[in-house]
């Protein structure tokens, strides 16, 4: 009975002394706040609204699953995922400025990823929550065209990390 009892206190303190450690990682560790993340899209603040025919007509059938029915294209298979070239990255549908060579970093994650926009008016968010999980949506801020989504768990300074999908950008 002895010996239960001291598995038992044992157990409990790797417990505390795990949550206990846990605890100060994540208070040191510099988290984004909201106020970082761009702003919820307002749709009747949007530039270019065309109808989703006139969408249709000028973009391929796969950059319009993706940037127009919020698509997805598959990991590691895009054509800037492994792509070093320094310029800017634009909007396929309209060409507005997204994101520069200077803000892409790997991750590993088999899209483009960049840790800043190329300029607070670049993008809009929208909550996602599609496929049962709840992410930030990211899309144009020109014609409100489906980027990719932003997570908060990319490096420094901003602490955000913008998954991209590759047939939603075009390269200047």
């Amino acid at each position: 009975m002895i010996k239960i009892r001291i598995i038992f206190v044992l157990i409990f303190l790797s417990v505390f002394i795990m949550l206990v450690y846990f605890v100060k990682a994540v208070q040191e560790k510099n988290f984004t706040t909201e106020a970082q993340m761009p702003q919820e899209t307002n749709k009747d603040s949007l530039v270019i609204n065309k109808s989703e025919q006139e969408w249709q007509s000028c973009l391929t059938p796969e950059q319009y699953r993706v940037l127009r029915a919020k698509g997805t294209e598959a990991p590691f298979t895009g054509k800037y995922y492994h792509f070093d070239k320094k310029g800017i990255y634009t909007c396929a549908a309209c060409g507005n400025k997204l994101f520069s060579s200077e803000n892409k970093f790997d991750s590993g994650t088999g899209w483009p990823r960049f840790w800043e926009i190329f300029d607070k008016g670049s993008v809009v968010t929208e909550r996602d929550t599609s496929h049962g999980m709840t992410r930030t949506e990211v899309m144009c801020a020109k014609c409100g065209s489906h980027l990719g989504h932003v997570f908060e768990d990319g490096p420094p300074p901003t602490g955000l990390r913008y998954c991209i999908n590759s047939i939603a950008l075009n390269f200047e």
